[in-house]
């Protein structure tokens, strides 16, 4: 695995198991049981995994996420800290690091900015640098049915699109926050919108934007 997609799983973990099952996260109807049974289900069942983009295959990642629900919370925390089985697309390292970092961070966020006395991590620019590129890729996805136009800016001045289209409202912060924002977490992500008043309003009150 990448240095900083291993760095976030353990991350998770830990925080999964520090807050209990029943911890609130940032995942609407979710529990920290449930977001740890997600992101099993991600790794080690193909077969219903495919839920998450078909929405045909919905019910099935729906009984199968609720049967790994049922397992004991323990043994799920350390199905994440084990990392996929080998027949997993995400044992490799290129799809690891390319599809993990940006899941662990995020889902990291659910758990720590569900509480009331959250604070900002402190992260090296090399991550932002790496969640940057991850962000650059998928932007226009993640953006796709967002309410006006949209783009994002890095505090240095480097932009990508998300949506095209009129009004344009531009969202500035670092990488990490960024990302939070364009992934449906407006209400936590520390960045500043610039723009057209109501469309600001419609973008930050959006439930559409995310992948």
């Amino acid at each position: 695995m990448s240095t900083y997609a291993k760095r976030e799983r353990l991350l998770l973990a830990d925080l999964l198991e520090t807050e209990g099952p029943d911890a609130p996260t940032l995942c609407e109807g979710w529990r920290a049981r449930d977001l740890a049974a997600h992101v099993v289900v991600r790794e080690r069942r193909p077969d219903a995994a495919g839920g998450l983009l078909i929405k045909q295959l919905g019910p099935r990642l729906e009984r199968v996420m609720a049967e790994f629900a049922d397992k004991p919370y323990e043994e799920l925390i350390q199905l994440i800290r084990t990392g996929p089985p080998r027949f997993s697309p995400f044992s490799l390292k290129q799809v690891d690091e390319a599809s993990n970092i940006v899941e662990f961070y995020v889902h990291t966020e659910d758990v720590r900015r569900a509480r009331p006395d959250w604070t900002p991590r402190e992260l090296d620019p090399v991550f932002q640098d790496a969640l940057w590129s991850r962000l650059e890729r998928t932007a226009r996805l993640a953006g796709r049915s967002a309410a006006t136009g949209l783009v994002l800016r890095r505090p240095d001045g480097q932009t990508a699109v998300a949506h095209r289209g009129t009004p344009v409202v531009t969202v500035t912060g670092e990488p990490s926050e960024l990302l939070l924002f364009v992934y449906g977490r407006q209400d936590v992500a520390d960045v500043e919108l610039e723009g057209d008043k109501d469309a600001i309003t419609k973008l930050h009150e959006s439930k559409q934007l995310g992948i």
